[in-house]
């Protein structure tokens, strides 16, 4: 089932990109997609490398993780293999294979954590985040203005998990004895969610 739903979660082109950009992605029209991680419980492993290599101490417990794209209407663009809780964001970027699916000039979107922007310049493109404060400052009226745009838009990859997280199988501690099935089932559960009605109205 999962190969044939992975149709469903389809990177965009430029153009059909152009064709269906909403309001709030008005100020960044270069980016192509809105990147976030998010976890879920796993049964905690007996073996002490595993367990390391699944807590997260951002969760403080064992989970998965995975790296999601949603397009600027909401639509999942691409999903990650699954990984344990320990893996960073920069480490699963590097590995998941979404740097290839970046064409020179595109942007990604992200929150102020992912440390990627040296990656993305290799490829011609840059990372939207919003700006930093320095020296425990005030931002300034710009850095204010960038951060609530940047926030409007983002917002919606954070829907969108939702979405995908909605389902019961994700919702309760998955088994260890069904871990080779957990790439499809997140896979089947984004591609669902793509048939839904579009999170942003263009």
């Amino acid at each position: 089932m999962s190969s044939v739903l992975q149709k469903l979660i389809y990177w965009p082109t430029r153009k059909e990109k152009k064709n269906a950009y909403p309001k709030c992605f008005e100020k960044f029209p270069n980016v192509i997609g809105i990147i976030d991680c998010t976890e879920g419980a796993i049964e905690i492993p007996s073996l002490a490398k595993a367990q390391a290599q699944t807590y997260s101490t951002y969760k403080s417990k064992n989970t998965w993780k995975v790296l999601l794209c949603i397009t600027p209407i909401g639509t999942v663009s691409f999903i990650s293999k699954a990984y344990g809780g320990n893996a960073s964001d920069r480490f699963i970027i590097e590995r998941c294979g979404i740097l290839d699916k970046i064409v020179f000039g595109d942007s990604l979107m992200a929150d102020k954590g992912f440390n990627i922007s040296d990656l993305l310049v290799g490829k011609g493109s840059q990372l939207v985040i919003p700006p930093f404060l320095k020296d425990k400052g005030k931002f300034s009226k710009r850095s204010n203005t960038k951060t609530s745009n940047v926030a409007k838009a983002r917002i919606h990859v954070e829907r969108a998990i939702s979405r995908i997280k909605k389902y019961h199988i994700l919702q309760n501690v998955f088994p260890l004895k069904r871990k080779n099935q957990l790439d499809n089932i997140l896979t089947i559960c984004a591609a669902l969610t793509n048939l839904a009605p579009p999170l942003v109205s263009v």
